[in-house]
């Protein structure tokens, strides 16, 4: 019989791993953008500053190249790899579709990486050193790296969503997986926000400087740049929306909270009446105020943002192939990729998982409630918390008065032929049904001192199939 070939499932109680790989990941956008569009911004003061003869902004890019070597370079190369071990113990296949379809790309970002850092070494340690042309060309070129890498990595991003050309499901191809219409919405909707973590970041170090008339100059500079792409983002995002397949679009209609949008707003017309406000009163720039600034968007921009990013290419992970709980759910030739899901039809889910025990393979009155957690683990805990606390909690979905044989028919009729929209195909077995239904309805009984789990297990064993 042929094995699916499941890895064994990284479950955390507390949070979910959802959660922890967003914490992790939208930290960390926030520590990359801000140097991507520092380096395409520091070109340009340098352009200026050579031009104007302005050694004052050359200072300024040092000090600001100084503060992104801790701020953007040394945590976001903390967070970086915490995206690569925490995504790949979250979602090892999601990870391996897009390793194998992007491993030169993602090689080529590395080596232009590289250049970003030995070029802002550069411009902090050795700006005094270098002439001006010198020091133009570093510039120029430590921006240019920068973005590509930020071009190479939207590119996989949106290859998450879904693939670039719809033809690369029979053809394969790196570039047909790069790049689609997504694509370019994408990095224009980044592209912006990069600019406005920019200025709202800069103003932290803008505001440490004491010439009144060079910080009164400096915010000025760092509120235009604030509010024109803050108003280009806006622009962008609607543009990224009209690029969204319509399976995207639906979950985005109906499955995102209510206060999702209210909150992108409010953080937009905050983010523009503080750069109105450091514009006309430059004073009012201070180093804690652009600190809450750049908290706040962290909190009320981009965690939003990232977590409806995430959220509406489910029911899948990587490609609209790979579905969310790692079980592949389509053929792709291109790749040499076939569904997994007539092999659970045939078999069952337990019998085709490899890291499983031989005992939790055939379910019995003694093991249903155990059986039924192991297929919670494989199926539901990428998505859903089997706790209390952390993401959308399986035990919400259901009540105290739902019967078993209630659950599992809806688990059955839910998810069997995959029509749902926000939900994998699980084809489950009449007894696998019914063993997650078992497990399930054990979350919503009421706690009772050390015999929650012993009452739990004794309602179950004597279910008849």
């Amino acid at each position: 019989m042929e094995m699916i070939g499941l890895y064994p499932t990284w479950f955390e109680p507390g949070l979910g791993s959802g959660w922890i790989v967003g914490l992790i990941a939208t930290i960390h956008v926030l520590f990359s953008h801000t140097s991507v569009g520092a380096a395409i911004f520091f070109a340009f003061l340098a352009n200026y500053a050579h031009r104007h003869q302005r050694p004052d902004l050359l200072e300024f890019i040092r000090r600001y190249g100084l503060f992104l070597l801790v701020f953007s370079y040394v945590l976001g190369s903390i967070t970086g790899p915490g995206i690569w071990y925490s995504t790949t113990v979250a979602s090892p296949r999601g990870i391996s579709a897009l390793i194998h379809s992007f491993v030169w790309m993602w090689a080529t970002e590395w080596v232009f990486f590289v250049i970003e850092v030995v070029g802002v070494y550069m411009l902090v340690y050795l700006a005094n050193r270098l002439n001006a042309r010198t020091h133009l060309k570093v510039s120029v070129i430590f921006g240019l790296a920068s973005y590509t890498t930020m071009l190479v990595i939207v590119g996989i991003l949106s290859f998450m969503m879904w693939p670039g050309q719809a033809g690369w499901y029979e053809t394969g191809g790196v570039l047909n997986a790069f790049y689609g219409p997504n694509t370019f919405a994408q990095l224009g909707m980044r592209s912006a926000f990069m600019f406005t973590m920019t200025a709202v970041v800069g103003g932290i170090v803008a505001a440490r400087f004491q010439d009144a008339a060079f910080k009164k100059d400096v915010a000025r500079k760092l509120a235009w740049l604030g509010i024109c792409s803050a108003v280009a983002g806006a622009a962008m995002f609607q543009w990224y929306l009209n690029t969204l397949p319509e399976t995207a679009a639906l979950v985005l209609a109906n499955r995102l909270p209510a206060w999702f949008q209210p909150a992108l707003l409010g953080i937009l017309g905050a983010t523009v009446a503080y750069f109105a406000m450091t514009l006309l009163q430059p004073r009012t720039l201070v180093a804690g105020g652009a600190a809450a600034m750049t908290l706040a968007v962290l909190v009320f921009g981009l965690w939003p943002e990232e977590v409806a990013r995430e959220s509406i290419r489910k029911p899948w992970v990587a490609g609209q192939y790979v579905y969310s709980n790692q079980v592949v759910g389509r053929d792709v030739p291109g790749m040499g990729v076939r569904s997994e899901i007539p092999t659970i039809e045939a078999h069952g889910f337990l019998k085709t998982m490899v890291f499983l025990p031989d005992h939790q393979r055939t379910i019995t009155d003694s093991n249903r409630v155990e059986a039924g957690r192991v297929l919670a683990l494989a199926t539901c805990s990428n998505c859903h918390s089997l706790s209390a606390t952390g993401m959308r909690p399986l035990r919400n979905y259901f009540s105290a008065s739902n019967s078993t044989s209630e659950i599992a028919d809806y688990l059955q009729a839910a998810l069997s032929t995959g029509n749902t929209l926000y939900m994998p195909q699980i084809p489950f077995k009449d007894d696998e049904a019914l063993a997650l239904a078992s497990f399930i309805a054990t979350l919503n009984l009421p706690s009772a001192p050390a015999a929650t789990q012993a009452k739990a297990q004794a309602a179950t064993s004597t279910i008849k199939e």
